[in-house]
Parts: C-alpha cells; structure tokens; sequence
C-alpha cells in the first residue's frame, strides 16, 4: 500500500509540475504578444472614445515633412524615445552607458516576428505621422508635433519588426492591419492615442475600428 500511495503521488507531482510548466511556458510566449504601450484603453473604452472621435473627409498631405515631426529626441538623461521603446518592449534586454541595447530580444505583435538585435527593430508610430498630419497635425505647432512623435506616456509608439513597420508606411486600418490575433490591442491603441491628441478620422477608418474592436 505504501508503495503504491508513494508511486501515486509522485503521478500527481509529475502531472502538477507539467501543469505548471504550461502555465509558464504559455505566459512567456503569450506575455511579449501583448503590447507593453502605456494608457492602453479597455474595449469599452475604446468604442466611446472613438464614438467621440470627429468623423471628417481626410485632409491634404500638402506641405508634410517627417522633419516636421522631430523625432528620437532625448526624453531621460541621455536616452531618446527610441532607446527607451527598445527598453519598454524588448526581453531581457541590457543596455550600455549610451542608452544602447546591447543584448534582448524583440517579439513583432504586428507579424510574430522576434528579433535579436536591436538594429532590426523598427519603432512604429502607431498613427503614422503622414496619417497625423491628414488628420489635424498639419495645424499644430511645431512644439506639439514633436510631442507627438516622440509620445511615451500613451500608446503611440511600439517595437515592430521592419519589415512590418515598412508594409504598414502611413496607412490607416482600412489599409492594413497587424495579424489577427493583435487586431483588438492595435485598434485600441489607435484610437487611444487619436483621441488624446485630438486627431480627426474617415468614415471608413471608424468603420474598420469598430470591426477590429469586434475581434477583442
């Protein structure tokens, strides 16, 4: 009897113990798929913010520069947005006295990627500045257009792959879209930071949120 109890409870720890490591692994895999962006809003949040959102055909691209949108600007000590997005969304990741990642890893949530060095990660500004400048940008003040571009404090900024980043350029969601399984977190981002910074959108920009906002 004794043996059987021992070799019963040693089943037990074994399955409890394979239980636990799934649990793990699927927080490690599932955990950098979401993004770390801050102000992320919940979904209902997300449709009343974008029901706020004033709905307008879209403006002209007239006049747009990036070089009116400065960016990677040093926003902590010696670290600009840029260094500090590699930090917020990389895994495990060290960085040198000049604010430079020097060893991480980076999981793309717009196509699954991960990358391994910091110099294949792109930030995405996740309303594309050309796509902001259309949607009211083009009257802000220089100052404000900065802010915008190197926007840490609501989620306008995240890791992505290059690759990703380059497909997407200064489309809005009627044009492209990350994978599937992102869709819900991208559009709640999106709409997030147009409402903060007070950006207009299309008719069929709000309509391919709100399906978007249906996946979460």
């Amino acid at each position: 009897m004794t043996g059987t109890f021992i070799s019963s409870t040693r089943r037990l720890l074994v399955v409890a113990l394979a239980a636990c490591a799934l649990v793990i692994a699927s927080l490690s895999v599932a955990d950098p798929a979401h993004a770390t962006a801050p102000n992320i809003p919940s979904k209902a949040t997300a449709l009343a913010e974008l029901a706020a959102l004033t709905v307008t055909p879209e403006g002209s691209s007239s006049g747009y520069d990036r070089a009116k949108f400065p960016h990677w600007q040093t926003v902590s000590g010696s670290c600009n947005a840029r260094e500090m997005v590699l930090q917020r969304d990389g895994i495990d990741v060290s960085v040198g006295s000049d604010c430079q990642p020097t060893a991480g890893r980076w999981y793309s949530p717009y196509d699954g990627v991960t990358l391994y060095s910091s110099s294949d990660v792109d930030i995405d500004h996740v309303v594309p500045l050309a796509e902001a400048w259309r949607s009211g940008a083009s009257g802000w003040t220089q100052a404000k257009r900065e802010a915008f571009a190197n926007d840490l404090s609501y989620p306008q900024l995240r890791a992505s792959s290059a690759s990703s980043n380059r497909s997407k350029s200064d489309s809005d969601p009627t044009e492209w879209k990350p994978m599937s399984s992102y869709q819900c977190t991208y559009a709640k981002m999106w709409v997030r930071s147009k409402y903060h910074w007070g950006l207009t959108l299309q008719s069929a920009e709000k309509s391919a949120l709100q399906t978007m906002l249906n996946t979460c």
